[in-house]
Parts: C-alpha cells; sequence; structure tokens
C-alpha cells in the first residue's frame, strides 16, 4: 500500500513537473506582444535584453528591422541584435553583426560603438583566470593579440570616440597580458638553459611591448642570456639599453655599475 502511494506521488509530481516545463516551452516559443511604434519594441526589447530574456529580446528587435526598415530604429536594431549576441556570449556571431554594420553604415552616429564593441569581442573571449585553472599567461594568447590589433585600429580610425579612453586601457591591458606571456615563456627556456631561445622571447618582449612593467626585469634576464651565450658586446648592450630606456632609475644606476665593472 505504501509502495502503491509513493507510485501515485511520483506519478502526480512527474506530470506536474512536465505541464511546467510545457509552459515554460509554449512561453518562450510563443510571439511577443508587438507595439504598433517601433520606437516601444526597441524599448520592450531592451528590457528583455537587461533581464537576459535573449529570444524576446532578439524577437523584438528582428521585428523592428523588417516591419519598419525604412525607418532609423530599424538600424538601432540592427545594433541591438548585435548586443543579444554579446550578451549570450556568442562573441564571433557578434562581431560578424558589428562589421556588418560598419560595412552597411559607415557614417552612421553610432559606428564608433559597433567599431568598439567588436572589438570587445575579443576581450570578453580571454582566457579564464579560474583558481583552479592554470593562470591565462600559460594558456593560447590569440585573444589577446586579436584583441590588441583591433585596439589599435579602433584608436587609428575613432580618436575622438567618447570610447577611446576604454579602448586605450584595453590596448595597454593586452600589452601587459601578452608582455607577461613572453616573460613565461622566457623563465620556461631559462629553466631548461635553454639561452638562445631565453633570448629571442626577451628581444621580442623589448621590441613589441615596450614601456610595460616587465620592461626592467626582461632587460636584466636579457643580459643575462647574451653572458650565458658568451656575448660579451650584446651583453653590453643590453645594460647601455636599461640606461636609454629607464633613464634616472635605480634599474639604470645598477646598470651602469655593471658597465664601469
Amino acid at each position: 500500500m505504501v509502495a502503491m502511494r509513493s507510485a501515485v506521488a511520483f506519478l502526480s509530481a512527474f506530470l506536474l513537473f512536465g505541464t511546467g516545463c510545457a509552459s515554460l516551452t509554449q512561453g518562450q516559443a510563443g510571439e511577443p506582444d508587438y507595439a504598433v511604434i517601433a520606437d516601444e519594441n526597441l524599448r520592450l526589447g531592451g528590457e528583455a535584453l537587461e533581464n537576459k530574456d535573449f529570444y524576446r529580446a532578439q524577437k523584438y528587435f528582428e521585428y523592428v528591422r523588417t516591419k519598419f526598415p525604412y525607418q532609423e530604429a530599424a538600424r538601432e536594431a540592427e545594433l541591438r541584435l548585435a548586443d543579444v549576441d554579446f550578451e549570450r556570449e556568442a562573441f564571433p556571431e557578434a562581431k560578424e553583426q558589428y562589421q556588418a554594420f560598419i560595412k552597411l553604415h559607415p557614417t552612421h552616429a553610432k559606428v564608433d560603438y559597433a567599431a568598439f564593441r567588436s572589438a570587445m569581442t575579443h576581450v570578453r573571449a580571454y582566457p579564464s583566470e579560474f583558481f583552479a585553472l592554470p593562470p591565462s599567461r600559460e594558456k593560447d594568447q590569440g585573444e589577446i593579440r586579436s584583441a590588441l590589433v583591433a585596439m589599435e585600429e579602433f584608436l587609428r580610425q575613432y580618436p575622438q570616440s567618447q570610447y577611446a579612453n576604454e579602448a586605450k586601457v584595453h590596448w595597454e591591458d593586452a600589452r601587459r597580458r601578452l608582455a607577461s606571456h613572453e616573460m613565461y615563456a622566457a623563465e620556461f627556456y631559462q629553466s631548461r638553459d635553454r639561452w638562445k631561445a631565453v633570448a629571442q622571447r626577451l628581444e621580442g618582449l623589448l621590441r613589441r611591448y615596450p614601456g610595460t612593467e616587465y620592461e626592467e626585469a626582461a632587460l636584466f634576464r636579457l643580459h643575462e642570456a647574451y653572458v650565458k651565450l658568451n656575448e660579451p658586446e650584446k651583453a653590453q648592450d643590453t645594460l647601455r639599453q636599461v640606461l636609454r630606456r629607464l633613464p634616472g632609475t635605480p634599474a639604470a644606476e645598477r646598470a651602469q655599475r655593471m658597465l664601469g665593472s
């Protein structure tokens, strides 16, 4: 009898759960109640996007784009559709839509927004810094390199944009991350006494990412690498680089003492 009651309770709960799921699915699959005015649909889509209701947001923006193609609202809807993909972390799709907007509307007032968000798709795709995983500097740096190039291009094309200062911050951060990766690679090769590879990575760091927080350490480590490689002229030149790059600093004083010894 107890087993029968348990079975009935389980079946009732299963049916109730199934009914709830069906209602949820129908709600998601149904069309929103569209407004007559394009701007009102944009507002409703914006609210849905803020609430992470990507399905309804996309529906509202697609409605505006298709039903009001000759209004300015349709251009705004194109941008907001890209924003939907951006917020749901579909970054390749978002970038494609932002780039399409730039090509179709190169003189639009918000073209710099599209360009900046396109560059930001790379930033948002950076390797994770989750504590249980290896540090991001040990991972593939492809998205960081792409972000650096994209931010440089953005700053070149839109130096007066309201997003320029933020783009500069991301540009500097990308340079710092890439310099950190080169230091990590140099440390890896140094631990294996592969001094030529150490020198190559540090030369690349100093050439491509000057002025980062890693510059001083990279210069003195490069000097050490050339000493190990028995290349005294290059070792001395590296110390002279310290004097040129970091004048008036304790690092320059240290380099001068090493040159005079």
